[in-house]
């Protein structure tokens, strides 16, 4: 017995002492940054059910002497088991979409086209990564967070990771800095909305919507996306694969129960699980670091041109259909859905109290969605070609 309490106060004390040593600094830093997740998620309302357990996972593996990342840790064995796989979140996009409505796309398919303008962030952000000196296979996960999608970024920069193209410790800070910016986009956004568009634009009223789609049309619609995108872009199938998926099983409208575990049991749980792995790679040694800091200066500067580029299309639009068009609609061209579209719907009502601009606007993020996935599968498409993956 005296024997087993020596070893506890043994280790103890070798615990105390590396938190305290110099070589204990990183540790305590991303503890402090574990604590103020805690703040964001709690006091904040900041994307709570990730950066709740992102941030306790960043305590488990900070803590003196932790071996939760060690082989057979409770942490490690989540991260081979659903991240190291891309599992987990491939199977929260079966989860978002089986609660994503197409149906204001389809009533205007063209909004399709403020969903491609939305991701040209990624595009600028790649080349600016890559004239910075980034490998190519970070500059690409970099560059996917102007997709303003959690999920994305996981999957393409684990892909990398799993092959030794990135440092699996970047895992971490990329998804930290996506959904970081995405809670942020109610901040971020309307600034931009204001400054590139004038008062009488932003008032402009829109027509209301009053196409109805057909069932067979939203039950048909994801198996064409599943197949154009494993003609044009196959290394992204998974992504637009899951999500389409769980938006079909939604409008077949026979699989009840497999939809309402799409949308909560099987959301919830991976969301829980990987929002714990990806915290067990923040460990401070490996997690601070300068390339770390340009991340997330890089994936601010990707969701301000992803907006950019969607208003300055959208005030194209105004110019040529004669004023008819509100340019507020392309911010929504973005991947942060539905919160972009809530956003357009209350820049539009400050403007003209009238307007109700929510579903274009809704029309435009959903098309969105797909471009961010669709934008990300080319790119790894590209990189296939040129033998990179």
């Amino acid at each position: 017995m005296s024997e087993a309490i020596l070893n506890a106060l043994q280790a103890l004390g070798a615990g105390a002492h590396h938190i305290i040593s110099p070589a204990g600094v990183p540790n305590l830093v991303m503890i402090g940054v574990a604590l103020a997740m805690f703040w964001l998620a709690i006091r904040k309302g900041v994307e709570p059910l990730l950066l709740l357990p992102i941030a306790f996972g960043c305590l488990l593996a900070n803590l003196p002497l932790s071996e939760v990342m060690d082989q057979g840790g409770f942490l490690k064995v989540l991260f081979d088991m659903g991240i190291g796989n891309e599992l987990f979140p491939l199977l929260i996009f079966v989860g978002i979409g089986s609660m994503t409505d197409f149906t204001p796309l389809l009533q205007r398919p063209y909004m399709m086209l403020f969903g491609a303008a939305g991701q040209l962030g990624i595009f600028l952000t790649l080349i600016v990564a890559l004239a910075l000196g980034f490998p190519k296979a970070l500059a690409v996960s970099v560059a996917v967070i102007g997709a303003c999608d959690g999920p994305t970024v996981i999957y393409v920069s684990n892909l990398f990771a799993g092959k030794g193209m990135i440092d699996t410790s970047m895992v971490g800070a990329l998804a930290v800095a996506a959904y970081s910016y995405m809670a942020l986009v109610p901040i971020i956004q309307p600034p931009i909305m204001r400054l590139l568009t004038t008062a009488k634009e932003r008032a402009t009223p829109m027509p209301p919507v009053k196409a109805r789609i057909p069932k067979s049309a939203l039950v048909y619609f994801p198996i064409l996306v599943t197949i154009l995108t494993g003609i044009i872009a196959p290394k992204g199938l998974p992504l637009m694969g899951a999500i389409m998926l769980g938006n079909f099983l939604k409008v077949s409208g026979v699989v009840e129960r497999l939809t309402k575990a799409s949308e909560n049991e099987i959301a919830n749980v991976s969301t829980l699980f990987l929002g714990l792995a990806i915290g067990g790679t923040m460990a401070g040694p490996e997690f601070l670091k300068p390339q770390t800091l340009m991340v997330f200066a890089l994936g601010l500067m990707a969701i301000v041109v992803d907006t950019v580029g969607g208003l300055l299309l959208g005030k194209l639009w105004y110019l040529l259909s004669g004023g008819k068009m509100n340019p507020l609609i392309g911010a929504a061209g973005i991947s942060a859905y539905p919160m972009a579209a809530r956003i357009v719907q209350v820049e539009g009502l400050r403007a003209n109290h009238q307007n109700h601009l929510l579903m274009h606007a809704m029309g435009a993020n959903t098309g969105g969605q797909i471009g961010s996935v669709m934008a990300a599968s080319i790119m790894l498409a590209i990189l296939k070609g040129m033998g990179l993956i």
